[in-house]
């Protein structure tokens, strides 16, 4: 038997882009391989994963209830997106250089009004 199929995994080919599955899609997979109304083989052979493919998505599944469920009651702290952090991390980054500037002219004028030489 020299079918090409069997060493590239279900459903791939060799110019066929990485799947990437949504945190619905994956949860979805999650609970159908916890019922018992089918193999897990047919699910899997269904969706094109492995039985490692399955094992990272209860692992993400537990660790996620387990992050979920230890969070304490009360209000949430407020969280910036990714975006917005960005641009306040720039603007830090842009106010710290004119600092460093405006620290320099400062020293440069000290020692002018000073005199500047060494001798007194």
């Amino acid at each position: 038997m020299n079918n090409s199929n069997t060493s590239d995994g279900p459903n791939k080919s060799p110019h066929q882009k990485r799947r990437f599955l949504t945190a619905e899609k994956k949860f979805q997979i999650y609970l159908e391989a916890q019922g018992k109304d089918q193999p897990v083989g047919e699910l899997l052979r269904r969706e094109g994963l492995y039985s490692t493919d399955l094992a990272r998505i209860r692992q993400q599944v537990k660790e996620g209830a387990l992050q979920r469920l230890s969070a304490k009651p009360g209000k949430k702290p407020n969280q910036v997106d990714s975006e917005a952090y960005d641009a306040l991390k720039h603007e830090l980054q842009e106010k710290e250089r004119a600092l460093a500037d405006l620290t320099v002219e400062l020293a440069i004028l000290r020692k002018k009004t000073t005199g500047g030489s060494w001798v007194r």
